[in-house]
């Protein structure tokens, strides 16, 4: 911890020179720092020809956003960097690569994303990559699967959901997913037009008995290493490629909870469109959404049973027909979770860029609310929805 300093532009130059791994790092010459995140310090470092390189990414001992006021540990870089090595170990082709980790400094230097850009900018002005939610599906499957425990030996699995509890992350989690939307909070920043709609929210005892189940659910149900925040933004695409990045809420959860945090920014995306594109083009950007959603599930469940059939070390879990009944305890976990992270992301305090971005008032405030009626739908009917395809019928139905 006495090593710790915060980076300057030219530290990082300076680091990426060292740890960068790049042919000629002497042409290395300057950076720009791009973290537009709460937590972080991001550097993007260039040749001298203009050309990024490396990324180098340093964590901060606070909220970025908040300031010295709201402290956190720096341990949280280890965790970012030792999940993404794992995760890059089951699915590298969709991991973003980790060059070298400094723990002192709580610096990590990663491969350059340059020919990639972010996923929900680009949901943001309707450009469509049609492989990349089969591609997030893959990577869900591939690393909840192989840090369950169907793949992982249950000493090894129990050593590593103490190496990765991560309390000062999960408490953010904790409070922004199941608390402070559902409560009168100084950091909700939902539109004040909105505000009978959210009091429901508030006021409705089967909603709220729903989220303390969820809630549980993620405090108890140490199922798999988690990403523990697969949005759209801490995702990059680009033509046949898509790559995870951000991992440093990373702990052992309820598999569910990534899948649904990935779902629900998608179905965020998809009520925001009304208000980001023309009208034509936003029903075919929705259409292409709840494509997105079948498409996701599909390839991570696809994905799941076929790892669960070939590769389960568990004698009991392996026994036929389990995998299956599992999964369906993951769609209703997943539906729930769906719901927690669309209220979350526009009730509460993580507002993005696919509403912020809705220029007409009166319609961002429409989007926020059909945003709002879905999340709650899809919390009090998790048990009551089948499959995607009766998941599609029910956003479709909300308008």
């Amino acid at each position: 911890m006495s090593q710790y300093r915060t980076f300057t532009a030219a530290d990082a130059v300076e680091y990426a020179r060292q740890f960068g791994g790049v042919e000629k790092p002497e042409n290395l010459v300057e950076s720009q720092e791009i973290g537009d995140g709460n937590l972080n310090l991001v550097f993007k470092i260039f040749d001298n020809q203009g050309v990024s390189r490396v990324i180098v990414k340093q964590a901060l001992p606070y909220v970025r956003c908040v300031g010295e006021s709201w402290p956190l540990t720096l341990d949280r870089a280890r965790i970012e960097a030792e999940v993404l090595q794992i995760h890059g170990q089951y699915c590298p082709q969709h991991t973003v690569k980790i060059l070298h980790y400094d723990p002192a400094l709580a610096v990590m230097v990663m491969e350059d994303l340059s020919s990639h850009a972010i996923w929900r900018g680009e949901q943001v002005k309707g450009v469509d990559y049609p492989q990349a939610a089969s591609q997030l599906g893959e990577y869900l499957a591939q690393t909840l699967f192989h840090t369950s425990d169907f793949y992982q030996h249950p000493h090894q699995k129990k050593a590593d959901v103490i190496r990765f509890t991560n309390p000062e992350l999960c408490d953010i989690t904790e409070e922004l997913f199941f608390n402070e939307p559902y409560e009168v909070h100084e950091r909700n920043g939902y539109p004040r037009a909105l505000e009978p709609l959210v009091a429901t929210l508030r006021d409705d005892d089967e909603l709220r008995q729903k989220v303390a189940g969820l809630k549980h659910r993620f405090l108890s149900h140490a199922e798999a290493l988690l990403h523990g925040d697969v949005h759209s933004g801490s995702i990059f695409v680009a033509e046949g490629s898509l790559k995870v990045i951000d991992a440093e809420f990373g702990y052992y959860g309820p598999i569910g909870f990534d899948v649904g945090s990935a779902i629900g920014n998608i179905l965020i995306n998809y009520c925001a469109l009304p208000g980001l594109l023309a009208p034509r083009e936003a029903a075919d950007a929705r259409e292409k959404r709840l494509r997105d959603v079948s498409a996701t599930w599909q390839s991570f469940a696809e994905g799941f049973l076929a790892l669960a059939a070939e590769k389960s070390r568990d004698r009991a879990l392996a026994y036929p027909g389990y995998a299956a009944e599992f999964l369906q305890k993951i769609w209703r976990d997943t539906l729930g979770f769906c719901g927690t992270e669309v209220i979350r992301r526009t009730v509460g305090m993580s507002q993005v860029a696919d509403i912020k971005s809705i220029q007409d008032e009166a319609m961002r405030d429409e989007c926020v609310r059909q945003a709002i009626t879905l999340g709650r739908t899809l919390i009090l009917a998790a048990d009551r929805i089948a499959d995607s395809d009766a998941l599609i019928a029910r956003v479709r139905q909300n308008g």
